[in-house]
């Protein structure tokens, strides 16, 4: 005698890709992570050309510590690549325009990066708020650590245009904080 047994394959939702799914992502969250990513993107070749016009003037501390943020950019981009393929989604990668590449001073690049620094914080916040809207706590999980770094980031940005600002153009002062920057010396002093 057999035993006829019929087992059926669950069925599991699957994303544009054809990858599992455990949650349907909101258009309009999905939507705003892919403009993310390109803002980070776009934020990368942004550090890459700064740090381009400060080598082309001798300032290899600018150059390294631009160079660097330039690569912490991409790494946050792929970040936000990798969260939407956990999620099932299809990363699409937008089209990254030439950056700026002129600056009138060390002073005028350091303040340009502190507001694009606040234009991540602020994409990052309102990513965080329809997240929460669409009640998708995988998101808020991913991006608690993102708005953690991120805030910091803004903190150090605005360290170091405090004292770009101090040294009012001097270059004996630009000097003093290129050589900080080349030994990696560029965090906000803490108190706590």
């Amino acid at each position: 005698m057999t035993l006829s047994t019929s087992i059926s394959t669950p069925t599991v939702a699957t994303g544009p890709a054809g990858r599992a799914m455990a949650q349907p992502m909101e258009s309009s969250l999905l939507e705003a992570l892919q403009d993310h990513l390109g803002l980070e993107r776009r934020a990368s070749a942004a550090y890459f050309a700064m740090a381009l016009w400060c080598a082309e003037r001798e300032l290899r501390g600018f150059a390294h510590y631009l160079k660097s943020e330039a690569s912490a950019e991409q790494t946050h981009a792929a970040k936000v690549a990798d969260y939407l393929i956990a999620r099932g989604q299809t990363v699409i990668l937008q089209d990254v325009p030439a950056p700026r590449q002129t600056w009138a001073s060390p002073e005028e690049i350091v303040a340009t990066m502190f507001l694009m620094e606040a234009d991540v914080t602020t994409s990052l916040q309102q990513l965080y708020a329809m997240a929460e809207r669409a009640g998708d706590v995988r998101t808020t999980v991913f991006l608690d650590p993102m708005v953690d770094s991120q805030i910091a980031a803004e903190h150090e940005a605005g360290h170091l245009l405090g004292r770009v600002r101090f040294a009012q153009n001097q270059p004996a002062a630009l000097l003093i904080i290129d050589g900080e920057l080349s030994d990696d010396q560029h965090e906000p002093a803490h108190l706590a």
